[in-house]
């Protein structure tokens, strides 16, 4: 069961808030450092944000991390050849980050390496540092998967780049 509060929270805060948190700029940056990443190494990245969950989602009792399972098939992180997408779901209302790898990464990197970066993605948020806390994880998942996913002669662009607002 959903709490009142939680419900109202998701309910009054406008969609525009992404917009205060991560402006047009910041986005531009964002997209700017996946583009600089997936030169080094083989996998894909994709951001993905918003403010709060819909009504039947919340009565639901849906948390992040289910909302965030939803985002990876939509935005199909899961479609690349090596199996090699990573999603960073930003839900704002709860200030929740998660971090979805393809089952091609997770055989390499442990769930609680993407936890880490997650818990100190929501520190630098809750600190009011929405753009430089999302490059610096970036940077650390851009780490991981040089280590683990090396860049290849042929390393198409399998994913788009640019931020997605929900």
């Amino acid at each position: 069961m959903v709490s009142l509060s939680r419900l109202l929270r998701h309910l009054l805060t406008p969609d525009w808030r992404v917009g205060q948190r991560f402006p047009a700029r910041v986005l531009q940056a964002v997209e700017a450092s996946i583009a600089a990443s997936e030169t080094r190494h083989a996998g894909e990245i994709r951001f993905a944000v918003e403010a709060g969950l819909t009504f039947p989602a919340l009565l639901r009792g849906q948390t992040a991390r289910q909302r965030a399972v939803e985002v990876f098939s939509q935005l199909r992180v899961w479609d690349t050849e090596h199996n090699s997408g990573v999603l960073i779901y930003v839900q704002l209302v709860d200030r929740k980050v998660e971090i979805l790898a393809d089952r091609g990464i997770s055989a390499r990197v442990p769930q609680a390496e993407w936890e880490d970066i997650c818990r100190r993605l929501e520190q630098r948020y809750r600190s009011g540092e929405f753009e430089q806390g999302t490059l610096a994880a970036i940077g650390e998942i851009t780490d991981h998967l040089a280590r683990h996913f090396p860049s290849q002669e042929a390393n198409p662009n399998e994913l788009p780049n640019r931020p997605v607002v929900l």
